[in-house]
């Protein structure tokens, strides 16, 4: 998923795609571990897009935090 993709997406949504991308690694981990997969680089894709999730996440946290604090 790319970060352009990632902006246009809700709060909830965000939160919602964050935990289904990390029960879909944990599933590919555990594939991984009994077999082999075809495309271990799957893996690496998918770390990926949970960081930029974790990111875009944290950015409007802190957003909404210095929102807060310039109102009060």
């Amino acid at each position: 998923m790319k970060y352009s993709e990632i902006v246009e997406l809700t709060t909830e949504a965000l939160t919602a795609k964050l935990a289904e991308e990390k029960a879909t690694l944990n599933k590919l981990k555990f594939a991984h571990a009994v077999s082999a997969l075809e495309n271990p680089n799957v893996l690496k894709a998918t770390r990926k897009t949970i960081a930029r999730i974790s990111t875009e996440l944290s950015k409007r946290k802190n957003a909404a935090k210095s929102e807060t604090a310039a109102e009060a």
